[in-house]
C-alpha cells in the first residue's frame, strides 16, 4: 500500500487586529521555504480593502500575496477563499474564490457564513493535496463573543480541521498578559486545549525584566511562550488595511510634499508605499483640507464607495482645494477610483456600490465612468508615455472609463492605451495599481509633477528586505523544537 502524505496544518491567531498575525505567518512561511518544506500560506476569511489581483485572475487580501512570496509562490485565490470589502458601515462586497458575489449587511453574512465555510474548506481541501505545510492566519481575534456563532475565521474554523493554533499578543500596546489570559478565558475548553503556545511581539527591553512574567504566564495557563520577538526598526511589509496607514508618513517638510485626501473608503493605499518610503518626499494622509497649503502633488487613492467618497471630497471642501492646487500650477494625480473622480460623472445604474443613480464628477477630465456589475482583474505591464518608463501593476475596478481625454494617454499597455492626461498636462488619471512599484516610472512621475528627486525605492527589494529580517529574528527567538513536539 501507498504511504498516506501527512499534511500539517499549523494556524496564528491574534489576541487583537494589528497584534502580528500577518507578520508572523509570512515570516513562518519563509521559515519553513528555507527549510525546503512545500509551504504556502491559507486565510480562511479576511476582512481588508487592500487587495491583489491573482495568477488565476482573481482577487484575495494582500497580506496572503505577500505570504505566497515568502513561500517562494504566485498569490492564488484558494490562498483567501473569502475576502470582505467594506463599502459603508454595516455592509461589505463578499468576494468567494476571487469572484465579487453580492453585497450583503453583517446580519446577511451571518446567515451566509454556512455557505461561506463550504467555499473555505474547498480550498483548504485542494492545498492539502498539493502541499506539506499550510500556515492560517486568523481574523481579528478568537474571543469576539458576538461573532463566535457560526465562525469561519478563527477557532470555528481550527476546530473543523483540528489543527494546533499559536496566539499572538503585541506587547507594544500594552496588556500583554491581560489580553492572552483574557483571550483564553472566553474560549471553550477544547478552543484552549487547541492553543499550544504564545508569541509576544514587539518587544523592547530587558528580558530579564519580561521574565517573571513570562514565568507567570506559562504556571498560569500551562502553556508555553515560543517566542518573544523584537521590535523591529525599519520594517517593511504591505499593509492589508488602514490600521497602517500613518506608520511612514513623514510629518516634517521636505523638498516636494503630496498630500492624499483620506477618503472614508480608500482602497489600496499600498499603492503609496514607495512614496512613503521615500527619503526625499514628504507624504501625508489628510482628512481635512484646511491643513493641505502648499502641496506640490494631490493624489486622489482608489475607493470601495466612489460615490460617496466624492460627495465626502466636496462637503469637506477639498474640491475647492484642488481647484486652487492646480489655479497654482499644481500637479493632481488619481488612482482608480480617484481617476473615476476627475470626469464629468459616474454612472451607477445598478447599484454597484450602494444606491443606483449618478454623481456630478471633478469636471477635469473629458471622460464620464458607468460601474458595472462585472469586475476587470488583471495584472499589466507596459510603458508610461511620461519619459517611456516601463510600468507593472495591476487592475483591480468595477467600472468603464470613456471620454475625449482617453485620446491622450498615460500608459501603453499590451499595446493599447490606458489613463488619461489633461491637455495642460496638470491632471492624470489611470486604472493601474502600482502605478510607483517600479523605480522608473516613480521617478518619471515624480519628475513629471515636480519633484526632483535623485533616489528612488524598488518595493520588490524593499520587501523582501522585510520578508527576511521577520524570518531571521523568528529563527533567533523561536523554539521551533518544542512546537514540533506540541504539534
Amino acid at each position: 500500500m501507498q504511504e498516506k502524505k501527512t499534511v500539517q496544518t499549523l494556524m496564528v491567531q491574534g489576541t487583537t487586529s494589528d497584534a502580528g498575525k500577518s507578520a508572523l505567518v509570512t515570516a513562518l512561511c519563509r521559515y519553513y521555504y528555507r527549510k525546503g518544506v512545500k509551504v504556502v500560506p491559507f486565510k480562511p476569511q479576511n476582512m481588508a480593502l487592500n487587495s491583489a489581483v491573482t495568477v488565476d485572475g482573481g482577487e484575495i487580501g494582500r497580506a496572503q500575496a505577500v505570504q505566497a512570496t515568502a513561500c517562494g509562490l504566485e498569490a492564488h485565490t484558494d490562498m483567501n477563499p473569502i475576502l470582505l470589502k467594506p463599502n459603508s458601515d454595516k455592509t461589505a462586497q463578499v468576494i468567494i474564490h476571487g469572484k465579487a458575489s453580492e453585497n450583503l449587511s453583517a446580519k446577511q453574512y451571518h446567515q451566509f457564513k454556512k455557505q461561506a465555510m463550504q467555499a473555505v474548506l474547498e480550498s483548504h481541501s485542494r492545498l492539502t493535496k498539493q502541499y506539506q505545510m499550510i500556515v492560517v492566519e486568523g481574523a481579528g481575534s478568537p474571543a469576539e463573543i458576538n461573532l463566535r456563532e457560526g465562525d469561519i475565521a478563527n477557532m470555528g474554523f481550527a476546530e473543523v480541521v483540528d489543527c494546533p493554533v499559536i496566539l499572538i499578543a503585541d506587547i507594544d500596546k500594552g496588556g500583554v498578559f491581560a489580553h492572552i489570559v483574557g483571550t483564553l478565558e472566553l474560549l471553550s475548553k477544547t478552543e484552549q486545549k487547541r492553543i499550544v503556545g504564545f508569541v509576544i511581539n514587539r518587544f523592547r527591553g530587558d528580558m530579564a525584566l519580561l521574565k517573571p512574567g513570562i514565568d507567570w504566564l506559562e504556571q498560569r495557563t500551562g502553556k508555553p511562550v515560543l517566542s518573544v520577538l523584537p521590535y523591529l526598526h525599519d520594517f517593511y511589509l504591505d499593509a492589508e488595511d488602514s490600521v497602517a496607514i500613518n506608520k511612514y508618513q513623514k510629518q516634517q517638510k521636505s523638498s516636494f510634499n503630496i498630500i492624499i485626501p483620506q477618503f472614508p473608503r480608500m482602497s489600496n493605499h499600498t499603492d503609496f508605499d514607495p512614496l512613503l518610503l521615500h527619503p526625499d518626499i514628504s507624504v501625508r494622509f489628510e482628512k481635512d483640507p484646511n491643513k493641505c497649503a502648499n502641496a506640490d502633488l494631490i493624489i486622489l487613492a482608489g475607493s470601495k464607495s466612489v460615490r460617496d467618497d466624492l460627495h465626502w471630497l466636496n462637503d469637506m471642501g477639498w474640491s475647492d482645494l484642488i481647484n486652487k492646487h492646480l489655479r497654482y500650477a499644481g500637479k493632481l494625480i488619481g488612482v482608480c477610483g480617484g481617476y473615476q473622480m476627475l470626469g464629468s460623472i459616474i454612472n451607477d445604474p445598478d447599484g454597484v456600490e450602494g444606491k443606483p443613480g449618478s454623481s456630478i464628477g471633478l469636471g477635469l477630465l473629458e471622460l464620464e465612468t458607468t460601474l458595472t456589475t462585472e469586475k476587470c482583474l488583471k495584472k499589466v505591464q507596459g510603458m508610461l508615455t511620461i519619459n517611456n518608463a516601463a510600468i507593472a501593476g495591476y487592475e483591480i475596478h468595477a467600472g468603464v472609463t470613456q471620454g475625449k481625454a482617453l485620446e491622450n494617454p498615460v500608459n501603453i499597455i499590451d499595446g493599447k492605451a490606458e489613463g488619461a492626461i489633461s491637455n495642460d498636462e496638470r491632471v492624470l488619471g489611470t486604472y493601474i495599481h502600482g502605478l510607483f512599484d517600479l523605480p522608473s516610472a516613480a521617478h518619471a512621475l515624480l519628475e513629471w509633477a515636480g519633484g526632483n528627486t535623485q533616489q528612488s525605492i524598488n518595493l520588490t527589494e524593499k520587501r523582501e528586505a522585510g520578508i527576511n529580517l521577520i524570518t531571521d529574528a523568528l529563527e533567533q527567538n523561536f523554539d521551533f523544537d518544542r512546537l514540533n513536539k506540541l504539534i
